[in-house]
This record gives structure tokens, sequence and C-alpha cells, in this order.
């Protein structure tokens, strides 16, 4: 005689219990559920907004990579044209021979660089330097001058603003890297005709004095008040692979962020380090670390030109292009960056036509109307990076 279905079935199987079938999640809720709620909101996001906590931009920072970088492309597209680059040549006016303390600066005083210290260049050696630049296809002068401040300088102040009215007469947008500035200076920079006035931060403020302390951090943001104040766009970022941790690219993000008003300019430098500084030992920071950097930058100040800075050099093309696909909208091409070797206009010409990328055109900022509608930002799709795949360098 057979024996019953309920003898012959495990009793672990007659006590289960059964349900209707259903479908698996979606991979659009899988993802949705691992992306952290401060990058959900600032994808979302129409507008800047200056009140950043510190954690929320932790949490974008230390999104899976992929994920912030397809994020990130999206925030870029919201805000700016994605294939327009602003081409910016920088030329040193005056070099050497600074009395600041920055560990990782050639033009210090303080080290045996090899540099040598020079008077600032002649007005019209400057103008014509101005003029190769545009054209080749620049649309952004920026000089520099190797000293702390501008106190006591009337006659170099007086020769700067000659430079910046003869650049802003070619239709060039103009920029100057002159140290600290007063009120009334900025106002007078301003009066010429300057465009942007840099003045980095450079890193976190925890970590700032191991890096210089000649110097203060209010000291800095107090540079930016005068420069903010007086009408003129604030150039403003950090150099990566000082020695700090993420944690401090955190910070340094973190307060640009909370500035009364986003930078108009966010320079992302890669340290090059130089033989004689305090830093001439140190390896270039990781690939990956700068462009973490970047789209996080991008995300946060998502209207602010994000500017692929020094080191560019030492990156692949497909390495500059993965920063540009992650938000980067903004380089320095030409001859020489300060005392540094610069990528040339021809070799930038080339690498935008393969990638489809165009120079942008002076006073355009690449910005555009918000063309992805909140609701249907792409940030939840379990997608690779939108930048393509980059070996650490």
């Amino acid at each position: 005689m057979s024996l019953s279905l309920s003898r012959s079935l495990p009793r672990a199987l007659l006590r289960r219990s059964y349900g209707t079938v259903q479908a698996p999640p979606s991979a659009a809720s899988l993802t949705a559920n691992r992306i952290p709620p401060a990058l959900q909101e600032a994808t979302a996001a129409t507008a800047p907004r200056t009140n950043w906590s510190r954690e929320e931009v932790q949490q974008i920072y230390e999104t899976p990579l992929s994920q912030l970088t397809y994020a990130a492309a999206a925030v870029h597209r919201r805000f700016h044209d994605p294939a327009a680059i602003q081409m910016c040549t920088l030329m040193n006016i005056k070099t050497g021979g600074c009395s600041e303390d920055c560990s990782y600066c050639a033009q210090s005083s303080r080290y045996s660089t090899g540099l040598k210290a020079t008077k600032m260049s002649p007005v019209d050696e400057v103008l014509k330097a101005a003029r190769i630049a545009k054209d080749n296809g620049s649309t952004r002068f920026c000089m520099g001058a190797a000293w702390r401040d501008m106190r006591g300088r009337k006659t170099s102040l007086k020769n700067i603003k000659e430079m910046v009215s003869g650049v802003r007469a070619m239709g060039m947008e103009v920029c100057v890297t002159l140290g600290m500035i007063d009120e009334n200076q900025a106002k007078e920079l301003k009066d010429a005709g300057l465009t942007a006035y840099n003045h980095n931060l450079d890193t976190s403020r925890e970590f700032y004095p191991s890096i210089i302390t000649t110097r203060s951090y209010d000291e800095r943001l107090q540079t930016l008040s005068h420069v903010r104040d007086a009408g003129i766009n604030v150039c403003s970022g950090g150099i990566l692979g000082l020695g700090e941790a993420d944690s401090d690219r955190i910070g340094l993000i973190h307060t640009v962020a909370n500035l009364p008003s986003h930078p108009e300019s966010f320079p992302v430098n890669a340290l090059v380090p130089i033989k004689g500084t305090p830093l001439g030992d140190r390896k270039m920071i990781p690939f990956d670390k700068l462009l973490r950097t970047i789209a996080t930058a991008r995300i946060v100040l998502p209207a602010t030109i994000v500017r692929l800075a020094a080191g560019r050099i030492s990156l692949s093309e497909e390495q500059q292009v993965a920063c540009f696909m992650a938000g980067a909208n903004a380089v320095f091409t030409g001859e020489k960056m300060l005392t540094t070797d610069c990528n040339g206009w021809d070799e930038d010409r080339e690498m935008f036509e393969r990638w489809g990328f165009y120079p942008m055109r002076s006073f355009e900022k690449g910005t555009q109307q918000p063309a992805i509608d909140a609701a249907s930002a792409p940030v939840a799709h379990d997608t690779a990076s939108a930048a393509p795949a980059a070996a650490s360098s």
C-alpha cells in the first residue's frame, strides 16, 4: 500500500507557507536605495545653495565612484553645455622671490629650487603674450605675480591695471593672482576691467597650517571677501596631493560651498612636485582621488566653472576626458603655467576635435538653462560611470 502524501514529504517542507509570485525589485529601485540622501537632493536641485553641511559633502564624496561621476555628469548637463570647455592661458608676470613659505611653491625665496627671481614683465610684453594666446584660441588670460601682498606696490598696481585694460580691449576675460589685496586695491582692479581674481584656499582649514605658516586661512578668506565685495568674480580652489586626507578635500569643498556666493571658478590642481621644496619628493595624487574631487565639486558647486589646472600634463588624454565628463569645463593651455609645463594649444585643439568638445567663447560661462527636469534626473539608473575608465596615474 502506498504512503500518504503527508508522510512522503519532509516535515520542514510541510511547515512552509507560499505566497503569490512577485517580480524582483527593479534595478532602478535597488540603485536608488544606495544613493545618499544628499546626492539625491543635489541631483534634483535647479539652483546652487550655500548652506551645505560637512556631512552632506562627505556623503557625496564617498558615493561609489561610478555612481558619483554619473550623477556629476547629469548635474553638469543641467547647468552647462557639456561640450564647451574654457581655454585659459596663465602668464607669470613676476617670477620668484616670494617671502611666503608655501611648501609646494618653487617661487618661495625660502627654498633652493634653481628658479631665478625676476622683476615684473613690461606691459607691452604681457599684452603681446595675451595676443598670442587669443590667436591660439584662449579666451581668458590670467596673470600671476609672486609676492605676499600688494602693500607698497603702487607702481606695480598701476602697470597691472594697464595690463588688465589692455587684455580686456582684446575682448578677452582677464584674471590676476597677486596674493592678498585690500578693498581699495580690489576696487581699482575692478575699475580697470578685471574679470576675476584667483586666490586659492589650497586645502581644508585643518590641514592648512601643515602647508603654509606665513598667511592664515582667515586672511585668504578676507581677500576673497574684498574681491567679491568689489564685484569681481572669485576664482578659488585647491591643490591635491599635498599629503592631505579625504576629509581635507571634503573640508575644502565644504568651505567654498558655504561662501556667501559660490566662486565663479574652482581650480583643481594636482601637485607638481618641485625639487627643493618641502613637498618635492611627493608622488602625484592617484587619479581616482582627483576624479572624485572634480565630480563632488561639480555636484556641490553646480553653476561654477570647474577648472582642470596644474598637473593636467601628467594625465593621459583618456583621464582628461574622464574629468570633462565628470564636470570639469575649463583648462589652462599654452606654453607654460607659471613655473611648470603646460599642455599646448595644438594638443588641446586636437583632443577637443577627437572627443567633440569646443572652446567656450569669452564671457560665455558655458552655462545654460536647466535642460533636465528635476523629476527625470538620471541619477537613479544602475549604470557605469559617465566617464570612461582610466587607470590611476
